[in-house]
């Protein structure tokens, strides 16, 4: 498997948002750079947006830690 296509999972359970208030959230960040889209959601005043940006921030971990696993180099901002 290419990396490019590696999954790099992180999964926010049991929150008390309704799914369409999160979409909102998360429509503003999706295919936008790492960097981006945590400046995106620590400006956005969305009840959501902190869990939002500790999820992603728990993905970008997630995607480090199995590069350095399979011995991987690539840049985290590309993700």
């Amino acid at each position: 498997m290419n990396f490019a296509e590696q999954e790099f999972r992180a999964e926010a359970r049991f929150q008390r948002v309704s799914p369409q208030k999160a979409r909102l959230v998360l429509d503003l960040i999706k295919g936008r750079r790492v960097e981006v889209a945590m400046n995106t959601l620590a400006f956005t005043k969305k009840g959501i947006a902190p869990s939002l940006g500790k999820l992603l921030r728990s993905r970008v971990e997630n995607a480090k830690y199995l590069g350095q696993e399979k011995a991987i180099h690539f840049a985290v901002d590309h993700l």
